[in-house]
């Protein structure tokens, strides 16, 4: 059966290029449209779609206000389909934080040029929302605490390993809002951690301001050069890759450009292999929730010279494809829920 997708855009025009778009693809039939929550949310409750397309700026109601309402009455897999305005991207982050699973961003103007050359990524990201597990409001978060308190210096002695045993990590659909959740889990000192997340470009700095502004870890979009050091967490910026290397003794990250690998750029198998090539078995590698297989391959490299290897297990993720695929070929050591990861971070801290 189809996958139906129900499209809430003030646009005329957007509502008209998903029909012609999503049309074409027999897996996907768009079942209607509203120009606003308030049309819609009667539509919805009478005919529950597998994944709802939506704006976020509206009249008579914005799109986060009515995920909100969404996700607390009855949780629909989401997509946020956002311009690429600052005020835009700061709601559509705070629209994944709330329970949408992806966003897809569309600009001011030549709209609908725009979603006829994005039609693959569009028709792949409803596809992966369709199999995703979408949750009832958004996640516990201790932000209150993290942003009312100053950030600790590190402790000499609480961790005994040394700057020059970093983190890699990848994700995917679901990812933003797991990563948020293991992030405010770690200590302000926690190793250093360099992260590609698929996700638009302009989107990925807000992205780690947000993150900035919760956890006790400091989060910035990565920058040429970059150290990995202790109590830093890197996000590798949209649109470009993120390599990791090796010089006097520190781990650095070299944020470069090239064709996309796996479909993605970045690409958490670039991030991967290079961290397998530089850091060997002194890096730890984790695969968290996230549509298609990229990362596992870079990650059984990793494995193989003698990296520790983690992947989310399939009951906590968005979308178990990305770690399955890892699992499958053999990259990885331990499947561990999302509540388990912070401290499995923090036991390979303490080993030394």
């Amino acid at each position: 059966m189809p996958i139906q997708v129900y499209a809430v855009d003030d646009s005329a025009v957007v509502r008209q290029a998903m029909q012609h778009l999503l049309q074409g693809d027999p897996d996907i039939t768009l079942i209607g449209t509203a120009p606003n929550p308030l049309i819609a949310a009667p539509a919805l409750r009478k005919h529950r779609p597998d994944v709802l397309l939506l704006d976020i700026e509206m009249p008579g109601m914005d799109g986060l206000t009515f995920l909100r309402q969404i996700m607390a009455e009855s949780p629909i897999p989401t997509v946020i389909c956002s311009t690429l305005t600052e005020q835009g991207g700061k709601v559509a982050l705070e629209a994944m934080a709330a329970g949408a699973v992806a966003v897809v961003t569309k600009p001011r103007l030549g709209l609908k040029q725009f979603l006829e050359e994005s039609r693959r990524e569009l028709v792949q990201t409803l596809k992966a929302a369709a199999r995703s597990r979408p949750r009832a409001g958004p996640l516990p978060a201790p932000a209150k605490r993290a942003l009312a308190a100053p950030r600790p210096a590190a402790v000499p002695g609480l961790h005994t390993l040394s700057v020059n045993k970093p983190v890699v990590l990848g994700s995917s659909t679901g990812g933003t809002q797991a990563i948020e959740a293991m992030l405010l889990a770690l200590p302000a000192d926690a190793p250093g951690i360099a992260i590609v997340q698929h996700m638009p470009e302009k989107f990925t700095a807000m992205y780690a301001e947000r993150l900035d502004g919760v956890c006790a870890m400091r989060v910035r979009e990565a920058r040429h050069g970059d150290r990995i050091e202790r109590g830093v967490v890197l996000i590798a910026p949209g649109g470009r890759h993120m390599q990791m290397r090796k010089a006097g003794g520190q781990y650095y990250v070299d944020v470069v450009d090239g064709p996309p690998v796996n479909r993605h750029r970045p690409s958490v198998d670039v991030l991967f292999r290079s961290a397998a090539e530089c850091a060997g078995r002194d890096v730890l590698a984790i695969m968290l929730t996230g549509m298609g297989d990229d990362g596992a391959r870079g990650m059984k490299l990793a494995h193989d010279r003698g990296a520790r290897t983690i992947a989310q297990d399939e009951a906590t993720c968005v979308v178990f494809g990305m770690p399955k695929e890892a699992i499958a070929c053999g990259a990885v050591d331990s499947v561990l829920p999302l509540p388990q990861i912070a401290p499995a971070i923090l036991a390979f801290d303490a080993r030394g």
